[in-house]
C-alpha cells in the first residue's frame, strides 16, 4: 500500500496539495468560515468571564487558585504541538507519508499531555472550593476553560481518525485539504489559549 512506505515527492505535483483541486479549496474556505464563528463563540466566553471573574461570592480568587507555574508548563507543550503541526503540514506536501505521521503522532501526545494537566488543575480547583456553582467567577472560568478543553479533546480524536484514513489511503488530493483543515484548528485552539493563559491566568495572578 502506498501510506505503507515513504512516498517520493513527484516534481509534477502542486506545492499545497490541500488546495490542489477545486473541493479542496473548498474544504479551506468552509472552514475558515467555520474558525470565524468560533471566534465569536469564545469571544462571548471570553466577555463574560472578564465581567464576572471578580464575582466570587467570598470564595478563592485567581490569586489565590492560579499556579502559573503548571499553566506556563500545559502552555508550553500546546504550543510546541503547534509547531509539531506545522512540520506534519510541511511533510505531507513533500508526500513524506512517514515523517508525517510521525509529527502528527507526536502532536496527538502533546495534546493529550496538556489535558491531562488540565484535568489535574481542575482536580486541585475543585478540592480548594473553585467549582462551577460555587461563584459566577466559578461558572465563568469552567465555562470557558472548559470549552476549549472540550476542543482540544475534539482535535485529538479528529487528527487521531484522520491518521488512520491516511494509513489506509495514503497521501493524496483527497485526504490532504481534511489534513490541512485539522491542522488550521489546531493552531486556531492553540491561539486561543494564548489568550486564556493572558487573560485569565496572568490577570487573575496579578488581580
Amino acid at each position: 500500500m502506498a501510506a505503507q512506505t515513504e512516498v517520493k515527492a513527484n516534481p509534477n505535483m502542486p506545492n499545497h496539495l490541500e488546495t490542489a483541486t477545486l473541493d479542496g479549496k473548498n474544504k479551506v474556505l468552509g472552514f475558515w468560515l467555520f474558525l470565524g464563528a468560533e471566534t465569536v463563540l469564545f469571544a462571548c466566553l471570553f466577555g463574560t468571564y472578564l465581567a464576572l471573574r471578580n464575582q466570587t461570592l467570598g470564595g478563592p480568587d485567581g490569586q489565590e487558585l492560579f499556579d502559573l507555574k503548571l499553566v506556563a508548563a500545559a502552555t508550553a507543550i500546546l504550543l510546541t504541538s503547534s509547531l509539531t503541526s506545522v512540520l506534519a503540514m510541511m511533510k505531507m506536501n513533500q508526500l513524506n507519508y512517514k515523517a508525517m505521521q510521525l509529527w502528527l503522532g507526536i502532536t496527538v501526545l502533546l495534546g493529550a499531555s496538556f489535558l491531562g494537566l488540565e484535568i489535574y488543575e481542575f482536580i486541585h480547583y475543585v478540592h480548594e472550593g473553585h467549582t462551577f456553582m460555587s461563584s459566577a467567577f466559578g461558572s465563568s472560568f469552567y465555562a470557558l476553560v472548559g470549552t476549549h478543553g472540550a476542543h482540544v479533546t475534539f482535535g485529538i480524536v479528529w487528527i487521531s481518525t484522520l491518521m488512520i484514513q491516511a494509513a489506509k489511503r495514503g497521501i493524496t488530493k483527497e485526504t490532504a485539504p481534511k489534513l490541512f483543515v485539522s491542522s488550521l484548528y489546531w493552531h486556531f485552539i492553540d491561539v486561543v489559549w494564548v489568550f486564556i493563559f493572558s487573560l485569565v491566568y496572568l490577570l487573575g495572578k496579578v488581580g
